[in-house]
């Protein structure tokens, strides 16, 4: 999806500690991350990411029924999030959205 929308995509994550490990060989400009994975949740993963690097920019992706775990997203650093099953339109706006931001 995120290709198709013009964007590069620099890798991939099947886990919580293998997203934060990527995060810190590519730098990338964006994170998608899923707010369910095993060994470490989204949630643990975009703090650890947020402490090393507090200008990382990630959208959360979740169910209904994951408010909770959306805020602890939002309060451990991750800059939106877009729910299941994720329309490329609100992908985009959301991604547009972060992006426009500085801090």
């Amino acid at each position: 999806m995120l290709e198709g929308m013009g964007h590069q995509v620099v890798g991939t994550a099947g886990t919580g500690a293998k997203a934060v490990d990527a995060y810190r060989t590519s730098n990338p400009d964006l994170v998608t991350m899923d707010i369910t994975m095993p060994d470490m949740n989204g949630v643990e993963a975009t703090a650890r990411i947020i402490g090393e690097f507090p200008a990382a920019r990630i959208i959360m992706v979740t169910s209904h029924g994951q408010e909770r775990m959306v805020i602890d997203s939002l309060d451990a650093g991750a800059k939106g999030y877009v729910l299941k099953p994720v329309r490329v339109e609100k992908l985009s706006d959301m991604i547009d959205k972060v992006m426009a931001r500085t801090t």
